[in-house]
């Protein structure tokens, strides 16, 4: 089976049990297998898990809840399923032949502990699954315009003094840590918020988790892409991403890994 996919706003991952191993008999076959029927992995806290990682390999496509396969071996998707959401690169000017974002869109800010601020924006609908998606801390919704194009209008703008992205290492850098409130209320005073939001993902850290690809031990929990876990003794971060593609064997691998290193000073 293959880690397919993930969900970052509830803790989950997506896996089919078409590993896409098998190669095309040709030059003229395409690199793709029969679909499957996808299966999805609960990350709920106390969940053991006992994986190795196999082989990685592109993680192919999911269609009406199947999984069709591909052997490329480009990870986590070759340029054929390598599908980028044009509108994540919008600043206002729409790059699709017609413009189809006409939902109210919130404006927001989000915090990563202990003082890393973002400026996103999303369907009003969907801002809290968007927030925690991102393993946010905290976040507060600034403003509500009519569609997306004047969204990413002022998404742009205020892009200009706060960043509109925060890397993965950046937050995983920040796990167990508390955000800097001042700092924090210092920015919002900008802003005056519609609403806030304060974020608890249940995580108990008294030091800093390792970074390690790896699927097995007790799960802790997730925070947005992040999958911390439990294993021998010591706390694993997993950035979930880098978990797609890979094939998952039974029975976790007797590969030795960094321990933690200590508390947080």
């Amino acid at each position: 089976m293959q880690v397919v996919g993930y969900d970052a706003a509830d803790g989950g991952l997506i896996v089919s049990p078409n590993s896409g191993s098998t190669a095309p008999t040709n030059a003229a076959d395409t690199a793709t297998t029969v679909s499957e029927e996808i299966t999805y992995q609960p990350l709920d806290p106390g969940t053991e898990l006992d994986y190795s990682l196999g082989d990685r390999h592109c993680a192919g496509t999911i269609h009406d809840d199947s999984h069709i396969a591909c052997e490329n071996p480009t990870a986590p998707y070759c340029p054929d399923h390598n599908q980028t959401w044009v509108c994540a690169r919008c600043t206002g000017t729409c790059l699709k032949d017609k413009m189809d974002c006409h939902d109210d869109h919130a404006i927001y800010l989000a915090a990563f502990a202990p003082a890393t601020f973002k400026v996103g924006v999303t369907k009003e609908w969907r801002l809290d699954t968007r927030l925690r998606e991102q393993g946010a801390d905290r976040g507060a919704h600034i403003a509500t315009v009519e569609n997306g194009r004047i969204a990413r209008e002022r998404e742009a703008e205020i892009a200009t003094e706060i960043p509109d992205r925060v890397r993965v290492p950046t937050k995983q850098a920040g796990l167990g840590q508390a955000v800097d409130t001042d700092a924090w209320e210092t920015l919002l005073a900008e802003f005056a918020p519609i609403e806030r939001f304060n974020f608890e993902y249940g995580l108990a850290l008294d030091s800093q988790p390792v970074a390690e690809t790896v699927a097995a031990g007790t799960v802790q929990g997730t925070k947005g892409r992040l999958l911390i876990v439990d294993r021998d003794g010591s706390t694993y971060a997993t950035d979930m991403r880098e978990l797609v593609g890979y094939e998952l064997i039974e029975g976790r691998s007797s590969r030795e890994l960094q321990s933690s290193l200590g508390s947080f000073e």
